[in-house]
This record gives C-alpha cells, structure tokens and sequence, in this order.
C-alpha cells in the first residue's frame, strides 16, 4: 500500500534549474499585466521551460500582482506540477499545456478576462487590428465556444480535453477570445506574448470607440498584409514598452 502511494503521489522528474533572471522576469510580467489593466485577481501568464521544450513555468495559483519569483512551479505539457512544494496549481493550467503542445513556435502563453477585449467575443463585430501596436490581430482572432464541443459548462478550460480544444480553435493565430470569458494572446517570447496582451486590451478600447463613431459601420482597419509587415517590427520595438514595464516593476522589488 505505501509502495502504491508513494508512487501515486510522485512528481515528474524536473528539467532542471532555470536562471534566476528569468524566473524573476516571469513574476515581473504577472505583476506587469496587473499594472496594466489586462489580468486582476484572476489571470495567469506561463513561459516555455527555456532548456525543455515539454515543460513549461508558471506561477502558483495566486493573484498576478503578488507574484513572486518564489511563486513559480515547473509543469509537464500534460499540466503536471513537477514539483509543486504544497503550492496551489491554476485549475485552468490546462490552456497553457495544450497550446504549448501543438504550437512549437510558442514559448509563451497569457490568459486573461480584460473587460474591454470579453464584448467582441460575444458578438458577431470580429476583433481587428485598429493600430499598428496591435498588427499582430490582423492575422485574425478566432473565439472559442466551449459549448461546441461540451455544452453547458462552468466556463473554465479545467482539464486537457477543453485546453486541446482551445488551442485548436487557436490554430495559428496569435490570439483567440474565450466566448463569454476571456482570451489568451501568445507569443514566440515572454515579451512578446505581454505585449500582445497589454494591446489586446487597448485594440478593444479603440476598436470600441471607432464603432461608435463610424459612419454605417465602415472601420478601415489594418489589413493581412500590413499587419505582418508592422509586428515584425514591433518583435524588436516592442522591447522599449517591455523594458519600461519591467524597470517599473523592478524599482518596487529586489529582482
């Protein structure tokens, strides 16, 4: 019996130690995104395991703003904590696992509730990309129903069959709205993936406020093409709103 328990209750192995600077930046960027409006006391953001591509970081569950690097646990794709310390897990972990699983070119993965960005995912008006900060939107922002594939819910994305199906709806994009819920906005880094969802948020107070005032719905919003073209730059631009932030967050904490 105690063979079985023990064997029940043992952690995955861990890929190893992680750098100290980027366990700290990750902390930094939940308390980034509650800086800027986009998470409150829900919301998580996790990051690729920079040496293991089938592990993942991402903090306990606790609210972003009191994010400590402390706080950060090593996860399987599967969602597994490797080693969880008697540390709570998000219960919807799962939408990190799923698209780190099918999206190789993803290393980070942010989810939120931000209130401007949840309207356009119950409507038919789609997100587009207003402003050239948020370009990354004009390769299209599909929106998840969990109701299509598990009908009525709680909402949550609580285990790997609802994280898969998230992540499918995802498909190449760079963002996707959650219906009734919230969104997740991804990226090829962590700064990326912050920046996306800080501008997420502030592409749907824009888009918000060009419905209202446009003359029989006309919005010219950036096309495919422009959009590629302006979030290759913001790849590299997108740097000086990331190092303002973290510079923020690092003159309140030793890390």
């Amino acid at each position: 019996y105690l063979k079985r328990h023990f064997m029940a209750n043992k952690h995955p192995p861990s890929a190893g130690v992680v750098d100290p600077t980027i366990v700290a930046d990750l902390a930094a960027a939940a308390r980034i995104l509650a800086a800027r409006g986009v998470v409150d006391g829900f919301g998580h953001v996790s990051m690729r395991h920079p040496a293991a591509p089938d592990r993942y970081l991402m903090a306990k569950s606790l609210a972003p703003a009191l994010v400590k690097p402390a706080d950060i646990i090593e996860y399987t794709l599967d969602s597994d904590p490797c080693e969880d310390l008697g540390r709570g897990s998000f219960l919807e972990r799962f939408i990190h696992g799923e698209i780190y699983k099918m999206r190789p070119d993803v290393n980070a993965v942010v989810h939120s509730h931000s209130p401007s960005v949840i309207p356009f995912g119950l409507v038919k008006n789609q997100m587009k990309a207003m402003f050239h900060n948020a370009a990354f939107l004009a390769k299209g922002v599909p929106v998840f129903d969990i109701r299509h594939s598990f009908g009525m819910t709680d909402m949550l994305v609580c285990d790997c069959a609802k994280g898969l199906a998230l992540a499918e709806t995802l498909e190449d994009k760079h963002v996707a709205l959650m219906r009734a819920h919230g969104s997740v906005a991804t990226g090829d880094s962590l700064q990326t993936a912050v920046f996306r969802a800080v501008y997420t948020e502030v592409n749907a107070r824009i888009q918000l406020s060009a419905i209202s005032i446009a003359d029989n719905g006309g919005i010219e919003a950036l096309e495919q093409e422009e959009g590629i073209l302006a979030d290759e730059i913001n790849k590299t631009a997108g740097m000086r709103a990331w190092n303002l932030w973290r510079t923020e967050i690092r003159s309140q904490n030793n890390w």
